[in-house]
């Protein structure tokens, strides 16, 4: 089992950045996969960026590619979201979640989540 505890989200306006935190619990930590998603109202949740266990691969979605950066600290047990560039169109509820698997871009491998934080992207 994971907790995890997302924080950093809040208003920013276009252009500007956010860093994202997720705290994580577990000894387990260490040997599972993590990613972040995002939900904006009305639209299904997707996967925006992931990393394997050790950290030494990494995928991002289209969207977010060139923009966003997906980091984890194992030794603090945390993940991290840096996002730069912000677009209108990043305004979602972001989640940090953690799966099973060591590595893994499958969204429905993902099986502990976090409560979620609110980025809104001002035009």
């Amino acid at each position: 089992q994971v907790q995890l505890v997302e924080s950093g989200g809040g208003l920013v306006q276009a252009g500007g950045s956010l860093r994202l935190s997720c705290a994580a619990s577990g000894r387990t930590f260490s040997s599972i996969a993590m990613g972040w998603f995002r939900q904006a109202p009305g639209k299904e949740r997707m996967l925006v960026a992931a990393i394997n266990w050790s950290g030494d691969r990494i995928w991002y979605a289209d969207s977010v590619k060139g923009r966003f950066t997906i980091s984890r600290d194992n030794a603090k047990n945390m993940v991290y979201g840096q996002m730069n560039s912000l677009k209108p169109e990043d305004t979602a509820v972001y989640y940090c979640a953690a799966s099973r698997m060591r590595s893994t871009i499958n969204p429905r491998s993902y099986d502990y989540w976090g409560q979620g934080t609110q980025v809104t992207v001002s035009s």
